[in-house]
This record gives structure tokens, sequence and C-alpha cells, in this order.
């Protein structure tokens, strides 16, 4: 059954492996990091920095002022907006980390700082987007015509691709 929201859920189904890749790149940090520890790694902060990122980005401006009107507050997405401020904040924090990486050999706390990260970004994110699946999409299904499924989602589209444009600057 295709819902007014489909091609957010369709995003989602595109961004799925990309978050797993977060948990894989955890999994392959130990005391000696080989280069396809490393490449996991780097295709993890490049997933954020390009698609993660410009999404969150996209919510704030499009999607979540249509959620907060459905809802009837302002507030109905705060927690949702946090979410992604932490995820901006680990982002930040797993360039920091990888930037010290001088070689294949890192110390214990090295390696738990790189898991601590890449484990709490695969976890928030999948939790972020399990809520929106289950609770803001059935929402704006039940409550938002069809035009205005189209013009949140070309703002949405908009929004991304300026997010987008700006971490390439």
């Amino acid at each position: 059954m295709t819902t007014l929201t489909q091609p957010l859920r369709d995003e989602h189904k595109e961004l799925f492996p990309h978050i797993e890749s977060l948990k894989l790149a955890g999994m392959a940090v130990h005391g000696t990091l080989s280069q396809t520890s490393l490449d996991l790694i780097d295709e993890a902060y490049a997933f954020l920095v390009t698609h993660l990122l410009p999404h969150a980005h996209a919510e704030e401006a499009a999607l979540y002022p249509v959620v907060q009107k459905v809802m009837g507050t302002p507030y109905g997405t705060a927690t949702m907006s946090r979410d992604h401020v932490e995820v901006e904040a680990l982002t930040q924090e797993l360039a920091l980390l990888r930037g010290q990486i001088s070689a294949t050999e890192i110390g214990v706390k090295q390696a738990n700082e790189l898991k601590r990260v890449l484990y709490g970004l695969y976890t928030l994110v999948k939790v972020h987007f399990a809520k929106e699946e289950e609770v803001y999409l059935p929402l704006l299904d039940a409550n938002l015509t069809p035009q205005d499924a189209r013009e949140m989602f070309e703002a949405m589209e908009a929004a991304a691709g300026e997010a987008k444009a700006h971490a390439q600057a």
C-alpha cells in the first residue's frame, strides 16, 4: 500500500544499509586497524556528512514544521531535533578521532572512543528513524492532503540540496 509519506519511507530504506555500516565500522575497531577498518570508518563518516546530516537538515527545515502543525504544538518535534544535534556532535567527534589516527596501531583508549562514537551513532540514528516511521509518518499520512505532502517533499529536497552543497564547500 502506497502512502503519502512513501517518498520518505523509500529514502529511509536507502539509508538503512549505511546506518548498518556504522555498526560494522565500530566492530572493525581494534588495537590494530587494517586498511579495511580505516576504510569502514572513512565510509561511515562520508555517509554521515554527505547523506545523513543533509537528511536531518531537510527534516528540520521542511518535515518537522509540518509535523508540529499537525500535532498543534511547536514542541512536538523537540526530542527529534535534539537527536539531530547529537548526531552532528558525534559526527564532529568522529572526524576529530579519525584525524588523530596516524598509523594502524592505536591505543585502547582511542579504540574505545572510536567504538563509543560509532556505536552511539548507530543506535541513535536507528532509533531516530524508527520513531519517525512509527509515530510521525502515520500521523502525516492521516492528516496531510496529497498537495501538502508534495509541497513538504519539495521543500525537503531543496533543503537537502542546500545542505549537501554547504557540506561540499
